[in-house]
């Protein structure tokens, strides 16, 4: 149902329980006015698109089909893109009456991480709904989002009146591995079909604080493969062979051993501010020099702080040799490397040199996939928005925030198209909540945080394209 009120003989499929009507406004009202969302949402965790990187995972074809299915009675324009077997995205768009007015994209993604279920309480794709949360792969990143979307689609399509300016659905496949087969494929190959003028997705509505966080930012990445060289021999006979595994442990110690130097950007005072209630703290974690030394007092958020605070380098994939009895002569070791706003691949390079010191002689370094890191402003009509529905929803000031991680805004950001993370979580949810759901065991989202997210959405919408 997408109305406020319920019939008291009515069975609420939130709760699962009858009884009187709730007052319009009210918790009990938004969670009962988001229970097709939670549905939804359901059926597309059980659906189990689960992106393992190569071509042949994810099939979101699957969760088209849901969502088609959730469209059917509605005027919605769908269009179902692919450019493999399965791995399908939908557009699905409700036209405005004005050419000149905004094209506001709603940008969720269908695909989900592996799990592994011997880590899992339940069923991590059964979508059970247990003490008003929804259990699954997917429940935070993103499907809530992704069913809040639609849902809203729905609504605008089924209102009387037409909306000024085009809401669009951008509910795309690959985001987990990258968009190869999701939204990079779509603007390289149908640009028209997911041309918009402002974006909402992922990566916001965490609390900090008194404030909830609204994406801005994400920092890139600028992968790297160092290659070692050694001299293989018989593992028999070691002497006067030099095993490259050692050398990857030399370069191993080394990258360990150096922290790259804080660099604090447009939006870290904003982070500080907001999340800092100790001034003495926060006057130290505005100082790069005496940064590092306050970060263990930040306690679960700290790891976010180091991260948006500098270049980081993550080893992650090693290699070396390929039998037992041979003394590998190269290997390699595959370096994460997440970069700041202005970070060119030579500042990469040049780092990851200083930071080997001597050892760089002996390193030959290779560039991996990569991307610049993005931004988006905090003067746009959009982000404007933003803050008057969280606002209205919650009674909080909103903080704008830089991602450690990637998403699919990032390539609207890079075509001059403001994106921003949305979203509008319960009280409950900070940062560090919402990093430990995020690709973790037992993921779920409450209905509580749906429903705030689904109203401050509705609220967006109605502002920017009403």
């Amino acid at each position: 149902m997408t109305g406020d009120a319920r019939s008291r003989a009515e069975v609420d499929p939130v709760s699962g329980e009858s009884g009187a009507v709730p007052a319009a406004g009210s918790p009990d009202a938004l969670v009962g006015a988001a229970s097709d969302t939670i549905e939804l949402l359901r059926a597309m965790i059980r659906e189990a698109c689960v992106n393992e990187g190569h071509p042949g995972s994810g099939q979101e074809i699957r969760n088209v089909r849901v969502l088609q299915r959730f469209f059917a009675d509605a005027p919605v324009e769908m269009q179902v893109l692919e450019p493999a077997p399965g791995r399908s995205s939908l557009i699905a768009r409700v036209r405005g009456t004005d050419p000149a007015a905004p094209v506001l994209g709603l940008l969720g993604h269908l695909d989900v991480v592996p799990v592994d279920p011997d880590g899992w309480t339940r069923n991590p794709f059964g979508g059970e709904l247990s003490d008003g949360e929804v259990w699954g792969r997917g429940a935070v990143d993103m499907l809530y989002l992704t069913a809040a979307f639609a849902t809203v689609l729905r609504d605008v399509a089924l209102a009387p009146e037409k909306p000024r300016g085009d809401l669009v659905l951008l509910a795309v496949a690959d985001e987990e591995a990258g968009g190869d087969y999701g939204l990079r494929w779509l603007l390289n190959t149908h640009p028209d079909a997911v041309a918009v003028s402002e974006v909402l997705s992922e990566s916001g509505g965490m609390r900090m604080g008194e404030h909830v966080a609204i994406g801005a930012a994400e920092k890139g990445s600028a992968g790297r493969l160092l290659v070692v060289q050694g001299t293989p021999g018989h593992a028999s006979i070691p002497y006067g062979a030099r095993s490259a595994a050692y050398r990857i442990g030399d370069v191993l110690q080394q990258l360990g051993a150096v922290v790259p130097a804080a660099q604090l950007g447009e939006l870290w005072d904003a982070f500080v501010t907001a999340r800092i209630p100790d001034e003495d703290l926060a006057d130290r974690l505005r100082d790069p020099v005496r940064l590092d030394a306050a970060l263990p007092q930040l306690g679960g958020i700290a790891g976010y702080a180091y991260a948006v605070s500098r270049v980081t380098i993550s080893p992650t994939v090693l290699r070396a040799g390929s039998t037992h009895n041979v003394i590998p002569g190269s290997g390699s070791i595959e370096l994460d490397i997440r970069t700041l706003p202005g970070t060119t691949d030579d500042d990469v390079d040049d780092l990851l040199r200083a930071v080997l010191g001597p050892l760089s002689e002996l390193v030959e370094i290779q560039h991996l996939r990569g991307w610049d890191a993005t931004a988006s402003g905090t003067d746009t009509p959009l982000f404007a928005a933003i803050e008057r529905a969280v606002e209205s929803v919650a009674g909080s000031p909103v903080v704008p925030i830089m991602a450690a991680g990637g998403s699919d805004a990032r390539l609207f950001r890079e075509l001059g198209v403001p994106a921003y993370g949305f979203g509008l979580l319960g009280p409950s949810w900070s940062y560090e909540r919402y990093r430990e759901g995020v690709h973790g065991h037992d993921e779920r989202i409450d209905v509580e945080s749906v429903a705030l997210s689904l109203e401050a959405l509705r609220l967006i919408v109605a502002d920017r394209i009403g």
